[in-house]
């Protein structure tokens, strides 16, 4: 198959490629991750998408050095063959612990919403077939299916305009009433919720247009900086200090602002809708697992999604209590963070390396 014929992803599947990826669970928890700055967290997440700009705009250009292979293929090829996959085993263990993160947060949400006199064993058992169904379409498949999550959920957001009307707009000017530790905390635990664009690194060689990647990519960054950013600022008009920071979801707080005559529990109803959200996001990094997978043992089996989704259904029902199981989820959370800049270390070798040769 020639490389051209390789090229799957047109334009709309990578704006949603981005834009999905980065929502999850993230957005329900993000007022609370930022309250340590009280009030005053109205506006980061808008900084927080210049940052994701910033990092998106190096990934791409280090990837368009290397168009037709992902960053598993990359590692092997800059680091050799030993430390490649040393290091590309990790990022499929990451991957795997951040999935099992996204999926345990979602089902403890509906556990303590919906189902509170039951378990989550079946719920995840469901919810993981359904997500080994859309994933085994490939790469196109997933990209499709965050396009229609997208339509289907967003008007969920309708939802915000009682808890608008309801608030205190006085509340999203900003006092600046906060230290620097207290300003890195917000900014350390916020940009957690953002992640998800970074992906593109392990699909980028399947884009059809790679010479626009960035600027489609971005558009996908910025609906979700957007979401993100409505969200906070209307958790910060109705809710007060101490809810922002005692309540593990706010997000659900303001959905109970308001509610229709015909819809008994209006919360309940948008967090049924938002496991659209958490399949696009958690398809997108089985996909890059499974890849890397592939990649590790040089075969394509279809039944590494099988033995990744077995560990994920573990790693959830993990018997820990849930602070120590945070603590575990915790730890991909960091991964990501390197992820972001390693591209940066790989640039550095491959300008070195360059320079070498000439």
């Amino acid at each position: 198959m020639s490389t051209k014929d390789q090229k799957l992803l047109n334009k709309y599947h990578v704006i949603f490629l981005a834009q999905s990826s980065m929502i999850g669970t993230g957005i329900l928890t993000l007022p609370q991750k930022l309250s340590s700055v009280g009030y005053s967290q109205a506006l980061l997440p808008f900084f927080f998408g210049i940052i994701a700009s910033l990092t998106l705009g190096q990934m791409v250009w280090f990837m368009s050095k290397y168009p037709n292979k992902n960053l598993f293929e990359i590692n092997e090829l800059l680091l050799g063959r030993i430390l490649g996959k040393s290091i590309n085993v990790l990022i499929v263990l990451q991957f795997t612990l951040f999935i099992a993160g996204i999926i345990s947060d979602y089902m403890h949400l509906i556990q303590s919403t919906a189902l509170p006199e039951h378990t989550i064993t079946i719920p995840v058992l469901l919810f993981l077939l359904i997500l080994i169904y859309i994933t085994n379409g490939g790469i196109t498949t997933i990209a499709r299916f965050c396009i229609m999550a997208f339509f289907i959920t967003i008007g969920v957001f309708y939802f915000l305009h009682w808890a608008m009307e309801k608030g205190d707009l006085s509340h999203i000017f900003p006092l600046f009433n906060y230290n620097r530790y207290e300003l890195f905390n917000a900014a350390k635990k916020g940009y957690f919720t953002i992640l998800g664009y970074e992906l593109i690194l392990f699909y980028f060689p399947l884009i059809k247009d790679q010479r626009k990647a960035y600027k489609h990519a971005m558009i996908g960054v910025w609906i979700s900086i957007a979401l993100y950013l409505l969200t906070t600022v209307v958790s910060v008009m109705y809710n007060s200090e101490w809810q922002l920071k005692h309540i593990e979801f706010p997000v659900l707080n303001i959905f109970k602002a308001g509610g229709f005559t015909f819809v008994e529990r209006i919360d309940i109803f948008g967090m049924t809708l938002w496991v659209f959200l958490i399949f696009s996001t958690a398809s997108v990094y089985l996909w890059s697992a499974k890849k890397g997978l592939d990649i590790l043992t040089s075969k394509r089996k279809n039944y590494y999604l099988y033995i990744l989704a077995f560990v994920i259904f573990l790693l959830v029902k993990i018997p820990f209590d849930q602070a120590t199981q945070k603590k575990i989820f915790l730890v991909s959370n960091y991964g990501e963070y390197i992820l972001i800049i390693w591209p940066i270390f790989l640039g550095l070798l491959y300008f070195f390396r360059k320079k070498q040769v000439q």
